[in-house]
């Protein structure tokens, strides 16, 4: 096993108990007759003082020799005092914790590093040893164990001025490969342990959120949710062991709910310890089964009418066939871009919380008149809608959009993308409404929108959580639960 320190030499340990002194008679004899001669002494000098002729000036003369006495006493204790502790240069404060590594602050960066070291004693400590002679403070650690060696993972602090091309020589120097360096943000400062219960706690609360959550665990990967059936109930071929299968840079894992999870990740390989908390998370989600939360918004539209917006699952098949059924050809073919006659096909997959999150609109009669999508592809994100014919131009598609970018952004999207058609102005003013930066891609009549998606911009923009500049009246809100889960 390595070791991360040379252990720290013994100390010796003093008991608690005394030890009795050994007594002398010589001793006690001395101190009997050092006795016997100060009270010989003082009772000669109160005789002289009270007797004597010169009693009054000897008595003011030994006050006199006294207060001179502690007088230079203090002056000689104050000039060969030990004086404090001199503050560093320069601001008066040093720029070093107890540990010798650098505070916090605007001169320094964060650091994500993954390096492979030998499994041998010392080879840690030549790590942290290259790393120190740059100022650079390990703040969180991971080992991954390996068949030849260990991957060691590293949260650094850096001075701002130390680059990466250095810092990666150091690091081979010192004995590291396959070193690999990215910048990290606050949300790495998280431990591992808490981390992964919190995405576990995610997990269980809802779905469709295990992509995001394995997305989160194993960093910038792609994720795909493959099948077991195509839309027409061919099988596809898309199956993993229940064990799933480890390959370098590619991850498969047996989806609970049919197929196959594919997770790829180019740039970095996949560790055992990573393999094993992606499928602990999957193992979570089939114990679990269907879940989604349940929660509910009651709006009002500008002429009056309520409408109730909420999550949607496969439960709400049915009611959305029914939706399509009422929908023109013109405005399935703008959602679909497609034969009218495929649309149904699509349902299942899209209600899936698998591949996203479905808000669905629906009447006080309980009647579903909009669905709007956000679906995990791959590694980006896109959003669509469809309104029935009737509920047009009341707002409706605005408040879905609004709804699920907030969703985009509390998931870490970058941004979102709609595909539509060129004559679909209803869908490009929505997108536009948002008031986010957009890129416009046309190829053959297909028309690909891309929104930017920030904090700071989401939030100020988007009116849906403010009721008093929404086009739609929130009315009432109810508390958001997570739909009782159903064992397998």
């Amino acid at each position: 096993m390595r070791k991360l320190t040379d252990p720290a030499p013994a100390t010796d340990v003093t008991s608690a108990k005394r030890t009795r002194r050994t007594h002398h008679w010589r001793r006690d004899l001395v101190e009997l007759a050092a006795l016997f001669t100060a009270v010989a002494v003082a009772d000669a000098i109160a005789n002289m003082v009270a007797h004597g002729p010169d009693g009054p000036f000897l008595l003011i003369a030994s006050a006199v020799v006294l207060t001179a006495t502690a007088g230079f006493h203090t002056w000689w204790a104050r000039r060969h005092s030990h004086s404090p502790p001199t503050a560093a240069p320069g601001n008066g404060k040093s720029d070093k914790s107890e540990s010798g590594a650098p505070e916090p602050g605007p001169d320094t960066a964060l650091w994500r590093m993954r390096t492979t070291v030998k499994d041998e004693p010392g080879s840690l400590a030549l790590l942290c040893t290259a790393l120190a002679r740059h100022r650079v403070d390990i703040l969180t650690l991971q080992t991954h164990p390996l068949a030849e060696g260990t991957v060691d993972e590293l949260l650094l602090r850096a001075p701002a001025t130390l680059q990466a091309a250095q810092l990666s020589g150091e690091i081979a120097a010192a004995g590291g490969s396959d070193t690999w360096l990215e910048r990290a943000d606050a949300h790495d400062l998280v431990d591992a342990p808490t981390r992964v219960l919190g995405l576990a706690t995610r997990t269980a609360l809802d779905a469709a959120e295990l992509p995001l959550a394995l997305r989160q665990l194993l960093g910038r990967c792609t994720i795909h949710s493959l099948p077991a059936t195509t839309l027409t109930g061919r099988p596809t071929g898309e199956t993993a062991p229940v064990e799933g299968v480890l390959d370098s840079t590619v991850m498969k894992l047996r989806d609970p709910s049919g197929g196959a999870i594919t997770i790829e990740r180019p740039y970095l390989p996949f560790t055992p310890t990573e393999f094993a908390r992606a499928r602990a998370l999957v193992e979570l989600d089939a114990r679990l089964g269907p879940r989604m939360p349940r929660s509910e918004d009651i709006l009002t539209l500008p002429e009056g009418n309520e409408i109730t917006v909420r999550r949607a699952g496969p439960d709400d098949l049915e009611a959305a066939r029914a939706m399509h059924d009422r929908c023109s050809d013109r405005t399935l073919n703008l959602r679909y871009h497609g034969p009218v006659g495929d649309a149904d096909r699509y349902l299942s997959h899209l209600l899936s919380p698998r591949y996203g999150r479905t808000l669905a609109v629906q009447t006080a009669s309980g009647r579903l008149v909009a669905l709007g999508h956000l679906l995990w592809d791959g590694d980006e994100t896109e959003v669509a809608l469809l309104v029935e014919d009737a509920w047009q131009r009341r707002g409706i598609g605005s408040e879905l959009l609004g709804r699920l970018v907030v969703m985009a952004l509390d998931a870490r999207c970058e941004s979102v993308y709609a595909v539509t058609q060129s004559s679909n102005t209803g869908m490009v003013a929505a997108m536009r409404g948002l008031g986010l930066p957009l890129d416009y891609q046309i190829e053959e009549g297909t028309l690909v929108v891309t929104a930017r998606l920030s904090a700071a911009t989401v939030r100020s923009r988007l009116p849906y959580e403010q009721t008093q500049e929404s086009e739609l009246t929130q009315q009432h809100h109810q508390t958001q639960q997570p739909q009782q889960a159903q064992r397998r």
